[in-house]
């Protein structure tokens, strides 16, 4: 079985405590000699964007998350139980189709405010204002050449 290490993973756990990143590193090497040991406590995310990932707990509160194959396990982030959980709800990993780069995507949401209008009988005539326009910076780059700049299709 093939056993990976993200760097994400890496700059999640120099956050941690001494005595935090130590019991890490003492999972992460059973983990590596053992994946099967029920030991492990994997648990499933539910809402995560990739049914992939799993968390692995380390203590009662320390949690890694896990992107778990049939052939492979890529060790991704380390927290404390809810931050760390809010981390996977929000990524997938996605393999770039130019580059073949393995990906740690975040998705975002887009939350847009509708605006419903509302015409009142006015007794004076108001002058016409013209709605804004708004332009998004990369809206003249293809989608052709963002994918070779290594940006991800979402």
């Amino acid at each position: 079985m093939n056993f990976r290490i993200a760097i994400s993973f890496s700059d999640s756990l120099s956050r941690l405590t001494s005595d935090e990143q130590k019991q890490v590193k003492l999972t992460v090497f059973d983990l590596q000699q053992d994946p099967s040991s029920p030991g492990h406590s994997f648990h499933k995310l539910g809402k995560a964007k990739d049914p992939r990932f799993w968390s692995v707990r380390v203590s009662g509160d320390i949690r890694i998350i896990v992107h778990r194959m049939d052939d492979s396990i890529l060790v991704c982030y380390v927290d404390h139980h809810d931050k760390a959980y809010d981390w996977a709800e929000r990524r997938k990993l996605a393999v770039h189709p130019k580059t073949g780069a393995a990906q740690i995507v975040e998705m975002r949401e887009l939350v847009e405010v509708v605006v419903v209008k509302r015409f009142v009988d006015a007794p004076m005539q108001r002058e016409l204002i013209a709605p804004r326009t708004v332009t998004w910076p990369l809206t003249a780059v293809s989608a052709d050449t963002l994918l070779s700049y290594g940006v991800p299709p979402e």
